[in-house]
């Protein structure tokens, strides 16, 4: 073989690969991203067909989640973060782009999601709206946005509650977040973030006990389920959730006695 031929291959060799790595070859969109109709889980998850993603850089409150508004109200927050994110999308279609595991929330991945025709991503707008915070690790847009809903008073910063991370762990002393919140009113304003009797969202049945024992599989509760011996015995669950899924995105084991419910 000539030195020129030689030349050639190793020259067409080196432009093939250089196509391979700046991913010319193959699809033309990136192969973690998936576009398809949407189905809004909660605040900060939207499932596209059978995979789940969790918003990156958002936080927002959990379904069963209790907040203060401005006029010192109870509300349920995490039902209407969830309503919110479900508006902004509408009968649109979603695409996430995948940007890494979610480590804290089971087999979930972070994405940054856009309903069709928008610029903005739907983690930027729901953070913007203030019924989302912002959270690490963060590769979406949203710490602006973050910090013009605080200022603004937007969602809920106009009222007072808890971080969601705060409120799956039973953090009952962690810091109160809001427009709204009294230092003089600290105690009944945590007796209502954290209610005896949290009351069960819509369609979410599943019940969930922080549980010290559960530490030994790696979690930090126990969830129970409707036909199982410990279903009725759990009267002051500590969360509620509506899908298996959910309870162990949320760090949940399923109770031993649910195995083979009778």
């Amino acid at each position: 073989m000539s030195f020129r031929k030689s030349f050639a291959n190793a020259r067409a060799f080196a432009f093939v690969c250089f196509l391979a790595l700046s991913g010319f070859l193959g699809t033309s969109g990136p192969a973690s991203a998936l576009t398809a109709a949407a189905t809004v889980r909660d605040g900060n998850a939207i499932q596209l067909g059978d995979v789940t993603y969790r918003l990156d850089g958002v936080d927002a409150p959990e379904l069963d989640q209790v907040c203060i508004d401005d006029h010192a109200d109870p509300w349920t927050c995490g039902i209407e973060a969830r309503d919110q994110l479900a508006k902004l999308i509408g009968k649109r279609s979603v695409r996430c782009d995948d940007v890494g595991p979610e480590k804290s929330f089971g087999k979930r991945h972070r994405a940054i999601c856009t309903a069709e025709g928008d610029k903005t991503s739907l983690n930027e707008q729901l953070v913007k709206l203030g019924y989302a915070i912002a959270r690490e690790p963060v590769k979406a847009n949203v710490k602006s946005a973050a910090a013009d809903a605080k200022s603004t008073s937007a969602g809920i910063w106009k009222g007072c509650f808890v971080a969601p991370q705060e409120f799956r762990t039973g953090k009952k002393d962690g810091a109160l977040l809001g427009a709204a919140c009294r230092a003089d009113r600290d105690k009944e304003i945590r007796a209502v973030l954290f209610p005896e009797d949290l009351t069960m969202p819509p369609s979410c049945g599943i019940k969930g006990k922080l549980a010290v024992r559960a530490r030994v599989t790696g979690n930090i509760g126990i969830y129970h389920l409707r036909g199982c011996p410990s279903y009725p015995a759990t009267t002051k669950p500590d969360r509620w959730f509506c899908s298996e899924d959910d309870a162990q995105a949320a760090g949940f084991r399923k109770a031993y006695n649910c195995r083979r419910p009778k």
